[in-house]
């Protein structure tokens, strides 16, 4: 258990103190002033623990539409919270205002509640400690006693992660040392995973190495429980189309010695931790949060170059919610429409785990969105682990917001980028139902594309054999474009992914429509970008750039985890890109 290292003569104690002291000398009192002494308490306590303070964290109630809003919630990186804060003035009556919470539906696990002189603390529903503030350790106290306090169902949470990190790697060579035994001495699973890696070949990627195939069996059997247990989807397997032709491998994998329970036995309890520890989130988008995480973490431990490849960082919310109000606001004030409009086809090239399409269908207006969801909404995801939680994300966000399942159809486990080369219309993709999906997106009028694509051009270790795969034609198009009209004599960077992913949507979209992407930003000023640059301003009568900096590698003074919001190397910014017919 981590201790909080403070005491009454630190800085942040003398802050506080002497902040209170300045509100009072200008006769200032009011909760929403005075609250920001304690609110700077409680970060520099946070950063002991790698921890944020999250200002105005909702509270979800049951059967209640609207959710309560605490002063602040300590969150760790999965998004779990230890405790909250709530601040009430020096006029209020503490005891009284607690009362009041509870009543209202407050939780009572770690809660604590401050005002300038005094704070009660609920632990475990019940009061544990009841300070006086202008007492300098009374305060050092209630706080030592408010961040060292460990919920019951967290406890064997952060050992699991660790367990999970240190061991998946092993774990991970083991499955592929059955695999390659099985394939040898089992001639069943021998012609199921034959039979499933052309299946692979045709659908994903010709130059697919049978070494990538059996990582997608070892990712489906490590995380197939996650799925299961956390969504509550005992039928997970059966219902996705792709989960259901790799259970097929997997049998034929099992169909001799091999056991699933027995061998992965090991993680019991790092699987009890995730299930027990998402059990205690009760709002959706904060577990599909906490999940998110988990699936970067599964990543960075399991295969670091696939992590590097894809670019495995999921998409901070605020970032989504402003791209997704911004492209309704161009829809209403450019086009006269909106997301929710008939006809208005949205896609997701690069969806990861689905946060911008869930986050495009809470935009759409309730009466709009079962047709939308059957016809106008899609997305690509290449990746068979984000391609699984995407799934289950969309469709557990249709349940919510509509009191009904359905299984999503705009989903297809498909390259974006392959999708632009010549003779796939010929080809299957993985299942009869799949395929479906990919010829039925490629026949649609797409209206907006948004999204995050994969960036990693500038790769920290450029001997790793860790290169992005070649498309003849994206490459091509690229090349007969901003390459060609750029001035520059090092026009490496124009084979970043990003850049394709701009070009492509830019002939998606067709004559109309709007481009929202969040990318390297490095194509804003950089020399081998200005042939790119020209031809967004040929190709867009609109151009709007959120620039967010974050460049690492330009400034070594700038640190990924504090001045980047990926916590990457590369600078970021947000770009939403605007053609009319007109």
């Amino acid at each position: 258990m981590q201790t909080l290292r403070l005491s009454p003569s630190h800085k942040p104690v003398g802050n506080y103190y002497r902040a209170l002291e300045q509100f009072k000398t200008l006769k200032v009192s009011h909760e929403t002033a005075v609250r920001s002494a304690f609110q700077n308490l409680l970060e520099a306590c946070s950063r002991q623990f790698s921890w944020t303070l999250v200002p105005e964290w909702p509270i979800k109630r049951e059967q209640h539409r609207h959710a309560l809003r605490a002063d602040g919630a300590v969150v760790d990186q999965f998004r779990l919270v230890h405790g909250l804060w709530e601040a009430k003035d020096a006029g209020d009556d503490l005891r009284r205002e607690v009362k009041r919470k509870f009543a209202a539906g407050y939780p009572a696990g770690n809660i604590l509640f401050q005002a300038p002189e005094r704070a009660i603390l609920y632990q475990n529903n019940r009061e544990v400690l009841d300070a006086d503030l202008t007492n300098a350790d009374e305060l050092v106290k209630a706080l030592a006693h408010f961040f060292e306090y460990t919920p019951p169902a967290y406890e064997q949470w952060t050992q699991a992660v660790e367990d999970f990190q240190r061991e998946v790697p092993e774990l991970g060579r083991a499955l592929t040392e059955l695999i390659e035994r099985e394939r040898k001495s089992n001639r069943r699973f021998r012609e199921a995973f034959t039979d499933f890696y052309e299946l692979c070949r045709q659908s994903i990627n010709p130059n697919l190495s049978e070494q990538a195939v059996e990582e997608m069996l070892i990712q489906h059997l490590l995380t197939e429980r996650i799925f299961r247990g956390v969504f509550h989807n005992s039928d997970f397997t059966r219902r996705n189309v792709i989960a259901a032709e790799i259970e097929k491998v997997i049998d034929a994998l099992t169909s001799q010695a091999f056991s699933r329970e027995a061998f992965l036995g090991r993680f019991d309890h790092f699987y009890r931790a995730i299930e027990q520890t998402a059990a205690t989130i009760e709002d959706f988008t904060q577990k599909q949060e906490f999940l998110n995480t988990v699936y970067e973490k599964f990543f960075q431990g399991f295969s670091v170059k696939v992590a590097d490849t894809h670019g495995i960082v999921y998409t901070p919310q605020p970032i989504v919610n402003f791209m997704v109000r911004s492209v309704e606001d161009i829809l209403q004030r450019e086009f006269g429409k909106s997301l929710s409009s008939a006809g208005v086809h949205i896609l997701d090239p690069f969806t990861g785990t689905g946060n911008f399409i869930v986050r495009v269908m809470q935009e759409i207006k309730r009466t709009a969105l079962p047709a939308k969801y059957r016809a106008e909404l899609h997305c690509n995801e290449v990746m068979l682990l984000p391609y699984y939680i995407a799934s289950m994300n969309i469709e557990h966000e249709f349940n919510e917001l509509t009191n009904t399942y359905e299984a999503f159809q705009g989903i297809c486990l498909v390259d974006t980028f392959e999708l632009a080369e010549g003779g796939q219309t010929s080809l299957s993709f993985m299942t009869p139902e799949n395929t479906a999906r990919v010829e039925r997106q490629k026949r649609a009028p797409i209206t907006v594309v948004i999204g995050n694509p994969p960036y990693n051009v500038g790769q920290l270790n450029e001997n790793d054999n860790n290169k992005n795969r070649k498309y003849k034609v994206m490459d091509g198009h690229v090349a007969q474009t901003y390459a060609r009209d750029s001035k520059a004599t090092n026009k490496n960077s124009l084979s970043d992914p990003y850049v394709k992913a701009i070009r492509w949507a830019s002939d998606r979209i067709g004559g109309e429509g709007i481009v929202a992407l969040v990318t390297n930003n490095s194509f804003i000023d950089n020399l081998a970008f200005d042939g790119m640059r020209k031809h967004l301003e040929r190709d867009f009568d609109a151009i709007y750039v959120l620039d967010l900096g974050g460049n690492v590698r330009k400034n070594p003074k700038l640190s990924g985890t504090t001045h980047n919001v990926f916590g990457i190397q590369v600078g970021v910014s947000v770009n939403v890109f605007v053609r009319k017919r007109k």
